[in-house]
């Protein structure tokens, strides 16, 4: 992708501290974007920061609870006032509870993966979008998963915060086309991250790398401004 295609833009991205949140971080600060980096890690945070301006790319670490309101409206108010636009919004970060039976999850587990994978994306586009509708444009991406579009026996809890962020996508694009704000979702298989992959007998050479999911990304929000891609479903070429 072209270096500078991004150039003046500014780009939120959730669960930047590392996997594919830091691939969509480092390609959009590769194409010129400004990238406000958001997670709970602050350290590493500012790790991945080091690296894209190493790379001669512009980044901004801002530490944000994504469990929480108040957090996630301070992260809006401080991209208003210091970048004073929103151009992208990735909504990347989640959390998982796998290979346990729904009868056997804690309530606790459940609610963390509802407020991560879901809630927070709905908090993160009320906070961010009014930027986007004011400036009359904008590209909302949200990180989904094929547990979304599938059954997943003992990730039942995941599989419904990930069906439900499939049913936010659809329904606020409708809402946000008057004003020109496109949003899409992607929805990859397998991801060699840490996340869900431990114990998972999957090759990890097989597997999606965090770059393709960053390249999907970069495709999205460099289309022509008469269209835009509405869901990616990302698959390994070969079976893992």
């Amino acid at each position: 992708m072209n270096e500078n295609s991004l150039a003046t833009r500014v780009a939120v991205v959730t669960g930047a501290a590392r996997g594919i949140g830091e691939a969509i971080a480092r390609q959009l600060a590769h194409m010129g974007a400004t990238v406000v980096l958001t997670a709970r890690d602050q350290a590493r945070l500012g790790q991945v920061k080091a690296l894209i301006e190493q790379q001669e790319g512009k980044a901004i670490v801002a530490p944000c609870d994504l469990t929480d309101e108040k957090s996630i409206a301070a992260l809006g108010e401080r991209v208003s006032q210091e970048c004073g636009r929103c151009d992208i919004l990735v909504n990347n970060a989640g959390v998982g509870v796998l290979r346990k039976p729904l009868v056997e999850l804690a309530v606790e587990e459940w609610d963390q993966m509802l407020h991560t994978n879901l809630r927070a994306p709905y908090l993160m586009i009320r906070a961010l979008a009014p930027l986007m509708i004011a400036a009359r444009s904008g590209h909302i991406i949200n990180i989904s998963s094929l547990a979304g579009k599938n059954v997943l026996p003992e990730g039942a809890a995941y599989a419904a915060s990930k069906w439900g962020l499939n049913g936010l996508t659809y329904s606020v694009a409708e809402e946000l086309r008057p004003y020109n704000v496109r949003v899409s979702v992607i929805a990859p298989g397998s991801v060699n991250t840490k996340f869900g992959s431990p114990g998972s007998g999957k090759d990890p050479k097989r597997m999606i790398q965090p770059e393709d999911v960053a390249a999907v990304v970069a495709m999205l929000v460099t289309q022509a401004a008469t269209s835009f891609v509405s869901e990616v479903l990302l698959r390994p070429t070969m079976k893992p």
